[in-house]
């Protein structure tokens, strides 16, 4: 079974774009309950496949 990710698992490229993603997911989820963030979880979900793909990979 594959090990969860760590924060040193992602390079500092999709660590930036993690938090900018992150930061809009709360900006819009301000605007209330109806808003819908998948697109923006989707992109994180693949971000972090990537990372998951380069550990599995060592």
């Amino acid at each position: 079974m594959a090990e969860d990710l760590k924060f040193g698992d992602f390079t500092i490229g999709e660590r930036a774009r993690i938090a900018g993603l992150v930061a809009r997911m709360g900006k819009r989820g301000m605007a209330g309950p109806n808003v819908d963030i998948r697109d923006l979880q989707r992109r994180v979900e693949r971000i972090e496949n990537q990372a998951r793909r380069r550990k599995n990979k060592q």
